[in-house]
């Protein structure tokens, strides 16, 4: 079994029997998509709600709204069926106090309505979540059993 890692503004799959992991989900939010039928995930970790506001896009990892459609074209294309695909979604904490309480500062919210709208556009389901608060959160993804262990600072260990 191999620990496959998914830094912030990237994504990866796995097979069973191997799993993701991705560290430092703050504002940031981790998005399981999960094939239980064959066996195979795909995890990816957003950093942005929308690439349409930057003009140069070097990584388009970064953001709901180029990362997801491509994960799973990455799934597609390594034998996951789109039908099947179900997601878990954690992250979007807000993780500072700013004096300006506007809603464009609060990164974390934006991005979990980025992915669950996104998400609906596709047609693939959200059956949990774990969305805001203030904590950090780590996220493993098993392809074996379909489940999603996550690490919340200071609270211990939660599946979705």
């Amino acid at each position: 079994m191999q620990e496959i890692k998914v830094g912030i503004g990237d994504l990866n799959i796995a097979k069973t029997p191997d799993k993701l992991i991705t560290l430092g989900l703050g504002s940031c939010i981790g998005i399981a998509l999960i094939d239980n039928l064959n066996k195979i995930a795909g995890l990816s970790h957003i950093m942005l709600p929308d690439s349409k506001a930057f003009s140069n896009i070097n990584n388009p990892m970064k953001y709901a709204d180029t990362a997801i459609p491509l994960l799973v074209q990455k799934l597609i294309t390594s034998g996951a069926n789109k039908n099947n695909l179900k997601a878990k979604i954690a992250g979007g904490a807000s993780m500072f106090s700013f004096a300006d309480k506007s809603p464009m500062m609060d990164i974390g919210k934006r991005n979990a309505e980025a992915v669950k709208s996104i998400l609906k556009e596709l047609n693939i389901p959200i059956i949990a979540e774990d969305i805001g608060g203030n904590k950090g959160r780590t996220m493993i993804v098993d392809p074996t059993t379909a489940t999603v262990i996550l690490r919340i600072t200071g609270e211990g260990i939660k599946e979705l």
